[in-house]
């Protein structure tokens, strides 16, 4: 039996893009037999993006989550993990703006499926991967995150947002909503045994706005430090 499995889509102002990417998923479920739902969990987008998913709700297999803000993207793939089906055996986030190579999905999905991993990750960093159309800014900024973090993991896309977890890994294990890197979160703390990199090749969106910032950054040496802490200090107490 194909693995039951949700993947989140946290969403702002993502309407020029959204129902071209539903539907594309909806396509690749079908033909690879994939019992997949998709939660998009809107922040108020006042461009409509939530009004464009309830309309497709009737004949996709995806459903809005409507949050009263922007409340931030990590929060919003926790949120939705907590409104996912029961029967997902696993959990995933994904960007909405097809930055993300959905190609990828049925590997992550017959990875844990195979019983051999219980965290599968879409990998801009390992053979096979890479950035396409990203500036030069950019990627050194990418790669000097994943060095940061590399003790924490030997993951070695250890930032990304496209993934795949057994939900037992993450049950009761508390994530931090900081930031936007969830998928940090997942690989430091979650008990998922073996972790697999499927690669992908990572292209800059082409719809709408990027959401990194300064905050953004700011929030991830924070994120950063609350982790290392964690593991270094006693009782994951903070100096």
């Amino acid at each position: 039996m194909a693995l039951p499995f949700t993947i989140v889509i946290p969403t702002y102002n993502e309407a020029g893009g959204i129902e071209r990417l539903l539907r594309s998923l909806a396509d690749l479920f079908a033909t690879h037999g994939l019992d997949g739902e998709v939660i998009v969990v809107d922040d108020n987008s006042p461009d409509g993006t939530g009004a464009i998913v309830d309309r497709l709700a009737a004949e996709l297999p995806v459903r809005a989550l409507h949050r009263p803000g922007k409340l931030g993207l990590s929060s919003g793939v926790i949120a939705g993990w907590k409104a996912a089906r029961p029967q997902s055996q696993a959990l995933g986030a994904m960007d909405a703006d097809f930055s993300h190579d959905i190609a990828a999905l049925p590997k992550m999905v017959a990875a844990l499926e195979s019983g051999a991993y219980g965290l599968a990750v879409g990998s801009r960093y390992v053979p096979g991967g890479g950035i396409s159309n990203w500036p030069k800014r950019r990627i050194v900024t990418s790669r000097v995150a994943c060095l940061l973090a590399r003790p924490l993991s030997a993951v070695k896309d250890v930032t990304s947002g496209f993934f795949l977890v057994k939900r037992d890994a993450i049950e009761g294990v508390e994530l931090d909503p900081i930031g936007f890197k969830i998928g940090l979160e997942v690989i430091a703390k979650g008990h998922y045994g073996k972790a697999v990199e499927i690669p992908y090749v990572f292209t800059d969106r082409v719809v709408g706005e990027s959401k990194l910032n300064e905050k953004e950054i700011v929030n991830y040496l924070k994120q950063l430090g609350k982790l290392y802490a964690a593991r270094l200090l006693p009782h994951g107490r903070s100096a």
